[in-house]
């Protein structure tokens, strides 16, 4: 039988994903509870005969609306063989599912990292735990880089250490620049230094093709996004080390539109 991919989620990471996925030759569909050019909207046409699913839904409520609630995925796909965890979630919730999945449905979590401009690029880095060998083709369409972490969860644990430094280089990367505007120094002179000295980070480095770059914080956008990617790390923080993080968080929810200079 063919394998057939869905993509569920198809926002700024998703779209490009799929576009990739069906690039590269794979049968490959989407799924979104909102209309999107070439995106479906009916579960049952999603489901049918579907053998792999990718999730790049944004959050745990999604998450589980997507597998068990309102599309409940798991039972309305009978030809279901994997589930490819790529929201960035909480460790322990990803976990958990195992318990709450038919056995011989194989759970693999391969979140990744790029920002929307590598998801359309197909450049993405990925953190996988599972049997990766089983989507090592599909991930080489979507991305150039596979980290492979460990056991079911240690790639979502990878990718929530890893955006909460992502959240704290936006926090302060924004905050520079703020500081740069008050002394008359100016940003592109700046961000041109920082990628060349001691203070270079993705965020800076990436400035000006970062979708996210100037945005404001909402609950809805990128910003609002890393505001709980932080909380997803804070999961697993031990309990007398949440100082740090937590005044990231503070930060990544107090930042407001950055126009351009």
């Amino acid at each position: 039988m063919t394998d057939i991919i869905g993509v569920a989620g198809c926002g700024r990471m998703g779209m490009g994903m799929l576009r990739n996925l069906k690039k590269a030759g794979f049968d490959a569909r989407g799924f979104d509870v909102l209309p999107l050019g070439g995106v479906g909207i009916d579960i049952s046409d999603f489901t049918k005969d579907l053998t792999t699913l990718i999730t790049v839904v944004r959050d745990i409520t999604e998450t589980d609306a997507l597998l068990f609630d309102e599309q409940a995925v798991v039972t309305n796909a009978p030809a279901l063989k994997r589930i490819v965890i790529s929201s960035t979630l909480s460790p322990k919730y990803v976990k958990a599912l195992r318990s709450r999945i038919p056995t011989h449905i194989t759970l693999i979590d391969a979140p990744m990292s790029g920002a929307q401009v590598k998801a359309d690029a197909g450049t993405l880095t990925f953190m996988t735990g599972g049997p990766t060998d089983q989507i090592a083709s599909l991930l080489g369409a979507m991305g150039e880089n596979v980290h492979h972490m460990g056991d079911f969860g240690a790639g979502m644990t990878a990718k929530v250490l890893n955006n909460l430094l992502a959240a704290s280089n936006t926090a302060m990367t924004r905050l520079v620049l703020e500081w740069a505007d008050a002394e008359g120094v100016d940003e592109t002179k700046l961000l041109a230094l920082i990628n060349t000295a001691s203070g270079q980070n993705w965020l800076a480095s990436g400035f000006e093709e970062i979708e996210f770059a100037r945005e404001g914080y909402d609950p809805t956008n990128s910003i609002g996004i890393l505001f709980k990617d932080v909380a997803s790390a804070l999961d697993i923080a031990p309990d007398d080390t949440t100082a740090l993080p937590l005044a990231v968080q503070t930060a990544i929810r107090n930042l407001q539109p950055r126009r351009k200079t």
